[in-house]
C-alpha cells in the first residue's frame, strides 16, 4: 500500500511563534472550530503578526555577514554612512525576516537595527 500523499500547499517556513501557532491549530482542527465559533473576525491574524513580530525566529548569521559585523563593530561608529546603513538594514531584514528601510533618524536606526544586530554580533562572538 502506497503512502498518502498530502494534498494542497506546502507548509511554509515559520517566521516567528504566530507562525507555529497557527501551524499547530491547523493541524489539529482548532482553527476550524474556532472559526466555526467566532467567524472570520476572531482575531487570529493579527494575534499571529504580533506575535511573530514579538517573538521573530531568527536566521543564522553567513560568515561574510558576521565578518561584515565584525568590521563595522570594531570600529566603533559614531556615525553610520548611507552604505553602511543600507548593508546593515540588508543583513537585518534576512536575520529578522523585517522589511525595515533606511532612515534619517538617527534614534530610529541606532534603537532598532544598530542595537539588534549588535546584540546578535554578541552573542556569536561568544559561541
Amino acid at each position: 500500500m502506497e503512502p498518502k500523499k498530502r494534498m494542497g500547499r506546502p507548509p511554509k517556513k515559520a517566521q516567528g511563534l504566530g507562525d507555529t501557532i497557527e501551524q499547530i491549530t491547523e493541524v489539529t482542527g482548532i482553527k476550524k472550530a474556532v472559526k466555526w465559533i467566532f467567524g472570520e473576525g476572531c482575531g487570529c491574524e493579527e494575534r499571529q503578526r504580533w506575535l511573530n513580530k514579538r517573538f521573530p525566529y531568527v536566521e543564522q548569521l553567513t560568515e561574510a555577514e558576521f565578518d561584515y559585523l565584525k568590521d563595522f563593530y570594531s570600529k566603533n561608529p559614531n556615525k553610520v554612512t548611507s552604505v553602511e546603513q543600507k548593508e546593515l538594514i540588508a543583513i537585518y531584514n534576512r536575520v529578522y525576516h523585517d522589511k525595515a528601510q533606511p532612515t534619517s533618524c538617527g534614534p530610529c536606526f541606532l534603537n532598532g537595527v544598530y542595537q539588534k544586530l549588535g546584540k546578535l554580533y554578541e552573542a556569536y562572538k561568544v559561541e
